[in-house]
């Protein structure tokens, strides 16, 4: 069973930083693909950004690409999101998502998701 943890959330002023973690339990994750998603108040899941594992491809939602960056860490099975020029719109609870094969998260069914992490961007 894979176990996604996430941390680095909390509140910011618009224009501020976060990054943002998120540490697999099972060492299988280092094969995986690996993606963030967000879900703002009243609104659906959306997907954030996604990075393959063996090669390092990146993919970004069109709404944060150039200001946020995904990288990871293999040795630590941990994912991050550097959020930059945070805007109010960005304030959503984020969740870490995990998955063999990239295009399942790219199509929203990841299989496997943290438990979320709350980013709130005041304006």
């Amino acid at each position: 069973q894979v176990q996604l943890v996430e941390s680095g959330g909390g509140l910011v002023q618009a224009g501020g930083s976060l990054t943002l973690s998120c540490a697999a339990s099972a060492r299988t994750v280092s094969t995986y693909a690996m993606g963030w998603f967000r879900q703002a108040p009243g609104k659906e899941r959306e997907f954030v950004a996604a990075m393959t594992w063996s090669a390092g491809t990146t993919y970004y939602a069109d709404s944060i690409k150039g200001r946020f960056t995904i990288s990871r860490d293999n040795a630590k099975n941990t994912v991050y999101l550097q959020m930059n020029g945070l805007k109010p719109e960005d304030t959503a609870v984020y969740y870490c998502a995990t998955h063999p094969q990239v295009h399942q998260i790219l199509g929203g069914t990841p299989g496997y998701w943290g438990q979320g992490t709350q980013v709130t961007v005041s304006s």
